[in-house]
């Protein structure tokens, strides 16, 4: 008699990359180390967060709520933990673990999680880029007034703000990011109410990361404008070194860059197409060098939009003056007076040959006789428009100009290319964002209906960021140690692949068990080509020895 023998195929795809590089970074132990357990769980608040994470990055449209159905058919014991079977991960022990973590507090949490991959892989951190953004939410939410269960304070406020996505009709709330520079590793998070400004999250997030930070002291923030206010440069003039974007609504910034001369500015000794003018200013009564940077290739596009917004203005004001011409004023001082008042609001342009023409009126209606006498006069306006060089002249100096602010006043430490440079980078946190908000991502599906879940997601959003940056980061340390490439979709060789395009050459893995036990994975030749380059972690996961 022969013995039916069981085969059960179970899907791993792109996941073992992604819980390898979880398990480098030691989130579960570190979660299950500060939250505790309990004796009786089946699956520990870590295992839970390395699902979440799993999740997250499943390149499925798969919402929280279908957490265990996500793992249904995935290879879940392998890729989780011994003994961990999908159903443990069910809508109640999710829900749990995200109030857990919000108990403990999600920012210190995630501080102590970025400490210890900052000091497992000896990353090196001279420079953070802090910035913030705004993620929708679909649902009701408590509002600030009312209490949450048992008389408990709303942790944040789930409400209508400025929207970075342009969705003013949702409620939001906003997510703060300290990132490393080029790598844009996640440092710091915080997560604030949906009409928190960044000018007001920043200061805070500045004080709470060099209160929880243990590592060594981060010697330079790099931030947007947001941060350069009077209050901020004052409170901040001494503890930290900084370089912010200086917003043009300050008039003394707007002045200078419509004021200084092509002449007045130097090349930039490492970045073609771009030219610094380096002075200094004491705005706020704090001292600090402001460069002034100009970049050839923003100055032209600046300048095709600068001869619409002209042009534009031309049509409409002059259309306006038409409509002047046609009205009528009772003595020749009121059609000045209006003259001048019309010229007041012209943005590029001035009245030329302006005259004021004195129109008789006569008591008879019709052609006038000789004899008729003049009842009374109107007096209308007469002009043309034209272009106001000095004014549109003083635009063009601005074209293409942006100034960068920093509290270093040494510029043998800190040139204007470094400035610059540094500056540059802020688009790390950016990306870090898009991230985050990718539709191929669960993570920008927000939609739990208790704060205290919100702050706990919007951490494990964070967590899901940190594991691409490593993971990306650590491939490309692999092929530039190596000396090799990996082609890319285009099947040309690259020494910078992104992960994402990594994780897609990992779809359709799976782990074979014959009669309950792990059998076999098949690789095809590409994934045998990518696999030594990644992380010995995740290497184990499609390796059955």
């Amino acid at each position: 008699m022969k013995t039916e023998i069981r085969i059960d195929v179970q899907d791993i795809d792109h996941l073992g990359i992604i819980a390898g590089i979880i398990d480098d970074i030691g989130i579960v132990e570190i979660i299950d180390k500060e939250l505790g357990s309990h004796p009786q769980e089946k699956v520990s608040a870590g295992q839970v967060v390395k699902a979440m994470i799993i999740n997250c990055m499943g390149f499925l449209t798969a919402p929280l709520y279908l957490f265990s159905e996500f793992f249904s058919g995935k290879a879940t014991e392998h890729l989780i933990g011994e003994g961990i079977k999908a159903e443990y991960l069910n809508d109640s022990r999710l829900g749990r673990v995200l109030e857990q973590l919000y108990e403990y507090g999600v920012s210190l949490l995630f501080i102590k999680i970025a400490y210890v991959m900052v000091e497992r892989f000896g990353i090196k951190i001279p420079s953070g880029h802090m910035d913030g953004t705004s993620l929708s939410v679909q649902g009701k939410y408590i509002k600030s007034e009312e209490k949450e269960g048992e008389e408990e304070a709303v942790p944040i406020k789930i409400t209508h703000g400025y929207s970075r996505d342009h969705r003013g009709d949702l409620k939001q709330f906003t997510l703060s990011l300290l990132t490393t520079g080029e790598e844009g590793l996640p440092l710091f998070m915080q997560v604030g109410d949906g009409n928190k400004l960044d000018s007001q999250a920043f200061p805070e997030m500045i004080k709470d990361f060099q209160a929880q930070w243990q590592g060594e002291k981060v010697d330079l923030l790099v931030m947007d404008s947001a941060f350069f206010n009077k209050k901020n440069l004052i409170n901040f003039q001494e503890g930290i070194n900084w370089i912010s974007r200086v917003p043009l609504t300050i008039k003394a910034a707007q002045e200078l860059t419509k004021t200084l001369l092509p002449e007045q500015f130097t090349q930039s000794n490492i970045q073609q197409n771009y030219r610094f003018c380096t002075v200094c200013s004491e705005y706020a009564r704090v001292k600090q060098q402001w460069v002034v940077v100009e970049s050839e290739q923003r100055k032209q596009a600046d300048l095709i939009t600068l001869s619409k917004h002209i042009e534009q203005s031309f049509t409409l004001k002059n259309k306006s003056l038409l409509n002047l011409e046609k009205k009528e004023f009772a003595c020749e001082p009121d059609a000045i007076s209006a003259a001048k008042d019309f010229e007041k609001n012209l943005n590029y342009h001035s009245l030329t040959e302006l005259n004021i023409v004195a129109k008789p009126h006569y008591q008879r209606k019709g052609r006038p006789r000789p004899e008729d006498q003049v009842s009374h006069y109107t007096y209308h306006i007469q002009a043309n428009l034209i272009e106001d060089e000095s004014v549109i002249q003083t635009c063009r100096n601005q074209a293409g100009r942006f100034i960068l602010a920093t509290n270093l006043l040494d510029e043998t430490k800190l040139t204007a290319d470094l400035i610059l440079q540094e500056y540059k980078a802020q688009q790390t946190t950016e990306r870090g964002f898009r991230f985050i908000k990718d539709p191929l991502f669960f993570a920008s599906r927000v939609f739990l209906k208790s704060p205290k879940r919100i702050m706990a997601l919007a951490m494990i959003m964070t967590l899901a960021l940190m594991v691409y940056s490593l993971g990306q980061l650590q491939l490309r340390q692999a092929l530039e140690k190596a000396n090799s490439t990996l082609p890319n979709q285009k099947g040309k060789p690259t020494a910078r692949p992104t992960l994402r395009w990594i994780l897609q050459c990992f779809q359709s893995v799976h782990l074979v068990f014959v009669n309950g036990v792990k059998s076999s994975i098949q690789l095809t030749h590409k994934q045998n080509l990518i696999l030594p380059f990644l992380g010995s972690s995740s290497q184990q996961y499609y390796f059955l020895s």
